[in-house]
């Protein structure tokens, strides 16, 4: 990964809140938006970014994160309608090179590709690890 990104993410959960501390902590400009001013909590003490409270799918949310000057936008809810709405506007509307997003339905991550977000898709990634531990593709 480059040196000095400028990294949206959207969801302070697990997820997000483990990738703020670990870009952070990295030396990258982060800011986390969350809906919830509690999930900030997750957070670790040397977490040096920014935090902006506030529903992501709001434009003005969006603005006030700058996320018109993020090099990269991560999208961590666990709402895959979320993440896609996110993913989508910073692509469209504020021209963000590169966006990720969270998706756990794995059919899902073809609409995603389509408009060109990377996606990561939990069940699946677990799911090949489960194949891979039980020593195979499996059986039908």
């Amino acid at each position: 990964m480059a040196t000095d990104l400028f990294v949206v993410i959207v969801g302070c959960g697990r997820l997000g809140s483990y990738l703020a501390n670990r870009l952070s902590r990295a030396g990258h400009g982060v800011v986390v938006i969350d809906a919830e001013e509690h999930a900030f909590g997750n957070l670790s003490p040397e977490y040096s970014g920014f935090r902006v409270e506030g529903d992501a799918t709001e434009l003005a949310v969006l603005k006030q994160a700058k996320v018109n000057q993020a090099d990269l936008v991560i999208a961590t809810t666990r709402a895959d309608n979320i993440n896609l709405m996110v993913a989508q506007v910073a692509k469209t509307e504020f021209g963000v090179a590169r966006v990720l997003a969270r998706v756990f339905e794995p059919r899902r991550e073809a609409v995603y590709r389509c408009l060109g977000v990377e996606t990561i898709c939990p069940t699946a990634v677990a799911g090949e690890m489960f194949l891979k531990a039980v020593g195979g593709e499996g059986s039908a």
